[in-house]
């Protein structure tokens, strides 16, 4: 079932963002980074076992706002591209400072969800801490090196834009590769053994591998979509 759910999880889960996009356009996928944001701090606290190896959930989601900030560049340019990692900053601080403020409240002795949001948000300031530290690097790191690979690429030949795949592929692969190994360390040192650290390392960095080769034909979608309605440098 875990392993059914996963799959499914990422054409569920890009097609979400590229609804937003054909929807509300650039401010669609400013919308997902929020959401993507907040749902992807919250959901990888679950820890579970699919294809044979322990993982933490989120995953899927996080791999989402690299895809975001890939088709920002690829549609918008860069400064776009850096907004919407500049709104993923501001949402971390934003959640993590209301997360910390309900647990200050005494709840009422007719109450039933107390316990369990101090079990998910007692935990969340370090995750979240972790998370902005490492979001920062990485997506930053993202949209360097995709108009960094833009660039090389456009040198060689003029017709760059065919070469979406790579830069796409070869930004996000690099990006998340660094992602993994820093905010497991960061998140997890301490509360999990070294090897089941390096167990996570290992699975979640597989799942953004698969993540990121399946979100090559989503790319490609929207920016077909945003030809055919002007979007951006098409305009």
């Amino acid at each position: 079932m875990n392993e059914l759910l996963l799959i499914l999880s990422i054409p569920l889960i890009f097609g979400l963002m590229l609804a937003c996009f054909a929807f509300l356009h650039k401010d669609g996928l400013y919308l997902w980074t929020v959401l993507a944001t907040i749902a992807a701090n919250i959901e990888v606290l679950i820890l579970v076992r699919a294809f044979g190896m322990e993982m933490t959930l989120g995953n899927v989601m996080f791999a989402s706002t690299f895809l975001v900030t890939d088709i920002l560049s690829e549609i918008y340019g860069k400064e776009d591209s850096k907004k919407a990692v500049k709104i993923g900053i501001a949402t971390s601080l934003s959640f993590l400072v209301c997360s910390q403020l309900w647990l200050l409240f005494k709840p009422s002795e007719n109450d039933f969800a107390s316990d369990a949001i101090h079990t998910i948000f007692s935990n969340t300031p370090r995750l979240m801490l972790a998370s902005l530290a490492v979001y920062i690097i990485c997506q930053f790191f993202d949209v360097w090196l995709y108009h960094f690979i833009w660039d090389r690429t456009s040198k060689k030949d003029p017709n760059a834009e065919r070469f979406l795949w790579l830069r796409n592929n070869g930004s996000t692969l690099t990006s998340q590769l660094l992602n993994t190994i820093l905010y497991n360390i960061f998140a997890f040192g301490g509360l999990y053994s070294w090897r089941t650290i390096g167990s996570i390392i290992i699975s979640c960095y597989v799942i953004f591998i698969v993540t990121s080769l399946a979100d090559t034909p989503f790319i490609y979608l929207a920016r077909r979509y945003a030809r055919t309605k002007r979007l951006g440098k098409y305009a």
